[in-house]
């Protein structure tokens, strides 16, 4: 090892666990090059799904939790993720330039850590229990740590979400061009190196009291018995910015995978929807009738204690890390 640098074996592992972070439907859209003393993530736009994410937002979140992942996983192993983003105007995809600084472990990065290989994407209904307010003030403070606002939608404000949510999915599920693009991001068959696995979707109804969620292809995932969950006591929290770029983006997905470990780490279910911000009305919705048009949204998070009876969620399929991890090209 060098002088204040970690071998390559330790970055290796680093950027492993970042390749666990959520993706929008596992399309995992990076790319990680090492340098002599450095460490760096990049877009990888060949990955982006058109029909869904027109304008790059979801595939930019997806790299910010990457990056967040990346930054626990290092401080597990004792080393600080200093991080330079959007290091260089003229390459808008080289989104993040780490270099490090050694420190000892803490407690509170090691059980982040710990939760990254735990941490589902459960699309399932949730139980009647509604997650701690303690809890969920908690998750609050974890994105505000990173930058991010975050605000629990209750009341009125969550209606408008819904009606949110309702719209995108009929708005896009009337494009014959998404259509196609779930068909092939979705249902994926075994051995698939992305996308979301019939295995990791439920089969049934997608619509749980006045939620409704995304249409993937048909799903072999068993719901819990709903007798027994009660009305679904999820809770709904929107990420949002100041601005509305690819910075701000950035910051949004490291405040998700922020909040996502934390949930895990306190034994809750969550469930990432971008889907009402997709679609340029409902995001406009839910900035002005969600956010009172004061923050940009970026991202809305489901939280709740997963159903009573449920079985345990596959993990979802990984590109290797030789595939996504090269060199940098010395100069």
């Amino acid at each position: 090892m060098d002088r204040g640098q970690p071998d390559e074996k330790t970055l290796r592992a680093a950027v492993a666990l970042a390749c666990r972070a959520p993706s929008v439907h596992n399309s995992q859209p990076w790319r990680w090059e090492l340098g002599a003393h450095s460490l760096h993530l990049y877009a990888d736009r060949t990955r982006n799904l058109p029909a869904i994410d027109p304008t790059g937002a979801d595939l930019v979140i997806s790299c910010g939790a990457a990056l967040h992942h990346v930054r626990v996983g290092l401080a597990a192993l004792g080393w600080r993720a200093v991080v330079h983003r959007l290091p260089n105007p003229g390459r808008p995809d080289h989104l993040a330039a780490i270099e490090f600084e050694a420190r000892e472990p803490n407690e509170a990065y090691v059980a982040l850590a710990t939760a990254i290989p735990r941490r589902r994407t459960d699309r399932r209904a949730f139980s009647s229990w509604p997650p701690p307010d303690a809890v969920l003030d908690q998750l609050v403070a974890r994105a505000r740590n990173e930058g991010v606002e975050a605000q629990v939608v209750t009341g009125r404000a969550r209606d408008e979400l819904l009606i949110a949510i309702d719209r995108a999915s009929a708005t896009q599920e009337a494009d014959p061009a998404y259509r196609n693009e779930i068909r092939e991001w979705s249902g994926v068959y075994p051995g698939a190196s992305a996308g979301v696995p019939a295995a990791n979707i439920p089969a049934g109804t997608r619509q749980y009291g006045n939620l409704r969620m995304r249409e993937f292809a048909p799903g072999e995932l068993l719901q819990p018995d709903r007798r027994l969950l009660g009305e679904d006591a999820g809770a709904l929290l929107v990420l949002s910015t100041s601005s509305d770029d690819d910075l701000s983006r950035l910051r949004a997905g490291e405040a998700t995978s922020a909040v996502l470990l934390e949930a895990t780490s306190a034994g809750l279910a969550t469930c990432p929807l971008s889907q009402p911000l997709e679609v340029v009305e409902t995001r406009e919705l839910v900035r002005d009738h969600v956010l009172g048009g004061s923050t940009c949204p970026q991202l809305v998070v489901r939280v709740g204690w997963a159903g009573f009876n449920a079985d345990p969620l596959p993990a979802t399929p990984r590109r290797p890390v030789i595939d996504v991890l090269g060199h940098q090209e010395q100069k």
